[in-house]
């Protein structure tokens, strides 16, 4: 009750201010029971539970188009165990492979000539009915599907003031506002984001980078100097100089000159970001690779030297989608990885962010555009990728480049639960499952340096196997109940390093997002904390919305 009065009372003041500082007739103050930053596939699926759920619900987007990473070119998806999908993240799934039943979905392929397995990931299950392969725009069709279904309310192209915006009262936020001026009033918040921009801005506490493995017990997380689990290392001896072996001439773009650090110690260095590339090799759908705004044909010069070791990987994750196309991912020890070019970007400014990402732009689209021109790429090399290029027919208003960086890690809450390697790994029991992920402890390179040796090496790629599917905590999506009582993160939530590397999965986040309404949802009806929810009743009605919960 006193928290309705004061609400009101907050309310009452915006609208007074509202009304003697903005145009007349201009609706600047919004109020609905949830209020939803982010317009990513957690965004989306909360969204949609908290409106079945009868609930009035808001989803504030930064983005204008909807689904992250899911509608961003990530159409390859990392599933691990797909029986702990259910829910509404199932059901997302279960539309994919209903799209494609549709004859006019395969316009530059027969439906026949798709296969069903791509590397360990079958695409189409018809005994339960879902596909797990797709392309961008499908994706993206599906969630504006769903959010016209069941009629929330998007505001796009909404950017929190991270600043000044959030306004907290003992304990709880009140509203949030926006760079345009607009004003969000909500009973519950829910923070999907990947950046965790709302949850920073909230005063919540929160983790950038590694932890030392002694933190938390782990033998995963910190520097790894001397693990190599994957391929995306440098297997033989490359010299790192402008010069090879004239340390004076200075190290090749993209190499650092500090440290990398102690075996198991922590950093605030972040696993890489990159672009989850859309190409194809059909003619009438190709676009060439373009040059980029900003070229230099010299910070490919390592690339140049790895092809010389005869590497010839090139092409092992160009994971096909429908309709000859793919979902093209890192891979190897030079690819669309921009190593060490990211450690800023949790904390950057919008201004800088943007930078950032087109950075990250550049230097992806120099990559393809020196390894198709360049002659010291080998030729087979070049004629080769030369019959590939951008989907004419994804991201058309965007050049046919993604909109989404991969945002693989920023910002990582510590909450009420954390989760670590010892959850994933089934060493560690976890209390109140609010759902499950299977996936290996995974994490893209850190860092590249010169190593003892004097040679060019990565640091940072690991995949260790979960042995089974794991419980994840409803702990780890809800802050310290001294910083926030109405607050839920189902994306940035709390969680390790490296145990981050196993949640981090797009149908994860649905999972964890449409977890975290239901128990807004529930907290609302209940009139109790985030932090008070009955978990009893949380699980049955989480079980009744088939999500699954434990094997």
């Amino acid at each position: 009750m006193i928290y309705t009065i004061y609400r009101r009372v907050i309310l009452l003041g915006f609208l007074v201010l509202l009304t003697l500082t903005s145009r007349s007739g201009d609706k600047m103050i919004f109020d609905a029971d949830i209020i939803i930053y982010g317009g990513t596939s957690a965004g989306v699926i909360a969204g949609v539970r908290a409106a079945k759920l009868g609930k009035k619900v808001i989803l504030v987007s930064p983005d204008v188009h909807l689904g992250g990473l899911s509608s961003g070119g990530l159409g390859f998806t990392d599933t691990g165990n797909k029986q702990v999908i259910g829910g509404l993240a199932r059901d997302f799934y279960h539309r994919v492979f209903l799209h494609y039943q549709q004859a006019d979905a395969w316009r530059w392929q027969k439906k026949e000539a798709y296969g069903n397995k791509g590397q360990g990931t079958p695409a189409i299950d018809g005994e339960e009915r879902t596909m797990w392969i797709f392309e961008p725009h499908a994706a993206e069709q599906i969630m504006e599907d769903l959010i016209r279904e069941n009629k929330i309310a998007v505001y796009r192209d909404e950017w929190l003031d991270r600043k000044k915006g959030v306004v907290k009262k003992n304990g709880r936020i009140i509203s949030f506002k926006t760079l345009s001026g607009k004003v969000f009033c909500g009973r519950m918040f829910i923070d999907a984001t990947y950046e965790g921009d709302l949850m920073a801005a909230s005063k919540v506490s929160y983790h950038i980078g590694r932890e030392a493995n002694h933190v938390y017990g782990e033998k995963w997380n910190g520097v790894q100097t001397d693990i190599f689990q994957h391929s995306h290392h440098f297997e033989k001896d490359i010299d790192p100089y402008k010069i090879p072996g004239d340390k004076t001439s200075g190290l090749l773009t993209g190499i650092s000159s500090e440290s990398p650090g102690v075996k198991g110690k922590g950093d605030t260095k972040l696993q890489a970001y990159c672009f989850r590339m859309c190409l194809t090799d059909n003619p009438e759908n190709r676009i060439a690779f373009p040059k980029p705004d900003r070229y230099d044909a010299s910070d490919y010069e390592l690339l140049a030297r790895l092809f010389q070791q005869e590497w010839n990987e090139l092409f092992n994750k160009f994971d096909p989608v429908p309709n000859r196309k793919t979902d093209t991912n890192n891979h190897g020890p030079f690819s669309t990885d921009y190593i060490g070019m990211n450690y800023s970007y949790p904390e950057a400014s919008y201004q800088e962010r943007r930078e950032i990402i087109k950075q990250h732009e550049n230097y992806q689209k120099g990559l393809f555009y020196f390894m198709c021109t360049d002659l010291r790429v080998p030729a087979i090399v070049r004629q080769r990728l030369n019959t590939w290029g951008l989907a004419k027919d994804e991201f058309m208003e965007n050049g046919n480049w993604p909109r989404q960086l991969y945002i693989r890690e920023a910002r990582r809450m510590i909450g009420e639960y954390v989760m670590t390697e010892n959850e994933v790994l089934g060493i560690k029991d976890v209390p109140q499952s609010i759902g499950m992920g299977s996936y290996a402890l995974d994490s893209h390179n850190t860092q590249r340096y010169v190593n003892e040796r004097g040679f060019v090496q990565n640091e940072g790629d690991i995949g260790v196997k979960a042995p089974k599917p794991y419980g994840i905590s409803y702990g780890s999506i809800v802050p310290k109940v001294a910083e926030c009582r109405n607050l839920l993160v189902p994306v940035c939530m709390s969680s390790s390093h490296i145990a981050y590397g196993s949640v981090r999965m797009e149908p994860v986040f649905m999972i964890l997002g449409e977890s975290a309404a239901t128990a807004a949802s529930l907290a609302i009806d209940d009139q109790v904390d985030v932090q008070s929810v009955d978990f009893k009743k949380l699980e049955m009605i989480l079980l009744k919305q088939h999500q699954r919960l434990k094997l």
